[in-house]
């Protein structure tokens, strides 16, 4: 199956990116799946590099990484959100890529299944 996962909730505080991603996560590890991730709005912080959360929590830069290591150029980030909070290309996590509505555009065409959190 070809999924493509929209995240637009906090990465923490809000547990819709958290349970976007153990849904891909899942997904991901089953070798007859493709799974992309675009990052939107509030979500977009999720692929920050360099997280560190208290010991026992989750860790969602870990969660994405599954992910980005499943399937390669599988997580984007809206670029215009990555503007609006200040972040820049160079502070995105190893897997994670500056992304266009463009880009969302063509992986909404090529997916089976969409799921948005």
């Amino acid at each position: 199956m070809k999924a493509l996962f929209i995240l637009n909730g906090a990465p923490y505080g809000d547990e819709r990116t958290y349970n976007g991603l153990r849904l891909a996560g899942a997904l991901a590890k089953r070798d007859s799946n493709q799974v992309r991730v675009f990052l939107m709005g509030d979500a977009a912080i999720a692929a920050k590099g360099g997280q560190k959360v208290p010991e026992g929590f989750y860790n969602v830069q870990v969660m994405l990484g599954r992910v980005a290591r499943a399937t390669p150029e599988s997580v984007g980030v809206c670029g215009t959100c990555m503007d609006a909070r200040g972040m820049k290309a160079a502070e995105l996590m190893d897997g994670a890529h500056r992304g266009t509505l463009d880009e969302l555009a063509g992986w909404s065409e090529w997916t089976e299944q969409t799921f948005v959190f």
